[in-house]
């Protein structure tokens, strides 16, 4: 008899789940859990991605999935503790919060270490990403071995100023995701960090408990910020993508057959994603602007110059291991 893997801890009245249902009967039901909105291109890829692999598995596998974490409580850092535990099968999570349980995770966040998204990947792929998924394991989660999704490389927008200058960040409340990476970059700028989960960020602008926000531009536009916010600079300070990862108690158990099948499958929707983000990210600028947005360049020389004591401390902090495959991939920090 084949094992039913069922679902577990449906959170009660959620309408942001979309059901992946295969013809016939499933031997293994799964929820995947992100917290982008359903009409971003990580929630249209994680879809056809599920019904790909329901598909390919003969209606085995049913997968249901669900745009900004289904709405639960503590959003990022709960489904984390969930996925963890078990009480979650699939997630997909940046490297900055993933932190809180893989400290090693916060290299993908070191601030102006890739240049470039693609460069981004190919860590994510290459040897910096083998030894994350190392350190994963070790906790529990299982990562992909082409399973960084994209966000996009990070930008800074403002309601109060235009940010042009490390010294334009002097005093300014600006929200930031939980990671401390992310804590130390803007404090190292004289910035006052404000944690909020990301579906909190336009009420957050709009009651002025915050002055500014930091995200790739996709999420201005997602999540409307361009209603409640007039600034945006191109300060290109971090990379930012999504780690798909499974509980690894879970992926053991599976068939090699379904393993082999779910590991194709993310590898192929992992790169048609970014693609898709990649696109999406490049043509915003225009989209934003004609919505209102005011637009300056940045040139990062005086903002890298700032970093020398983040550098220092998170070598440390990661390890001389993790930051010299970090270097291996992006030349030397600091």
């Amino acid at each position: 008899m084949r094992t039913v893997l069922s679902r577990r801890g449906l959170v009660a009245g959620s309408t942001i789940g979309l059901v992946v249902r295969p013809a016939m009967a499933a031997d293994y039901t799964f929820r995947q859990f992100h917290n982008q909105a359903a009409s971003s291109p990580l929630h249209r890829r994680l879809v056809e991605m599920w019904t790909a692999i329901g598909r390919e598995t003969n209606g085995r596998v049913r997968t249901e999935v669900f745009a900004e974490n289904a709405g639960i409580a503590g959003s990022d850092p709960a489904a984390l503790k969930m996925l963890i535990s078990g009480e979650l099968d699939f997630f997909t999570l940046m490297g900055g919060i993933l932190g809180q349980a893989v400290p090693v995770a916060e290299v993908q966040q070191v601030p102006f270490a890739f240049r470039t998204e693609a460069e981004a990947h190919a860590a994510a792929d290459g040897a910096l990403g083998a030894y994350l998924r190392e350190e994963m394991a070790a906790k529990g989660i299982y990562g992909f071995p082409v399973g960084a999704f994209d966000n996009g490389m990070r930008q800074t927008s403002s309601t109060r100023r235009l940010i042009a200058a490390p010294k334009d960040f002097e005093g300014l409340r600006i929200r930031l995701p939980a990671g401390q990476m992310f804590i130390d970059t803007f404090r190292a700028l004289g910035a006052e960090p404000v944690t909020i989960n990301v579906n909190g960020i336009y009420d957050a602008l709009k009651t002025g408990k915050v002055d500014a926000q930091e995200n790739p531009l996709a999420v201005n536009e997602v999540f409307r910020l361009y209603d409640v916010q007039k600034h945006l600079a191109m300060t290109n300070h971090m990379w930012s993508g999504f780690n798909l990862m499974a509980n690894g108690a879970l992926w053991r158990k599976l068939p090699e057959d379904i393993q082999a099948t779910i590991e194709r499958n993310a590898a192929k929707f992992v790169r048609l994603q970014r693609d898709d983000q990649g696109r999406f990210n490049a043509g915003l600028r225009t989209t934003l602007v004609e919505r209102g947005m005011i637009f300056n360049d940045v040139d990062q020389t005086p903002f890298r110059a700032r970093m020398a004591p983040v550098y220092a401390a998170w070598r440390e902090k990661l390890g001389n291991k993790c930051w010299s495959l970090l270097e291996g991939h992006v030349g030397r920090l600091g």
